[in-house]
């Protein structure tokens, strides 16, 4: 009984993974997951910078029983990085296709 009691918290954390929405507070503003560009424009102003990104990523299809196709796919990414200032760190904003999927806290501001 004892080790039930034990094992209970430790299955509990396993069974349920934290999940992580981005989100970005701008002044009285929050934007996050699913947000387009205009709308984090709208509510945070023109980031510091903009840099722009493609990937590769490999799709395997499978054709037949031991057959199968690959196919190179490139994904295109926009960082957008904001800086509030000494006081707080840097923020950049993710998007994909057009919509905001990932906000990364980095260094102080200047």
């Amino acid at each position: 009984m004892r080790s039930l009691v034990m094992a209970l918290p430790v299955a509990l954390c396993l069974l349920a993974p934290p999940s992580h929405a981005a989100s970005l507070r701008c002044g009285t503003h929050i934007v996050s997951d699913g947000a387009t560009r205009d709308e984090v424009l709208a509510r945070c102003g023109e980031p510091a910078s903009k840099d722009t990104r493609s990937v590769a990523q490999e799709n395997k299809t499978r054709t037949g029983k031991n057959e199968s196709t690959k196919e190179i796919v490139y994904k295109t990414f926009e960082d957008w990085t904001y800086n509030f200032g000494t006081n707080r760190l840097m923020q950049v904003v993710t998007f994909e296709d057009g919509k905001l999927v990932s906000v990364q806290s980095t260094r102080h501001g200047y």
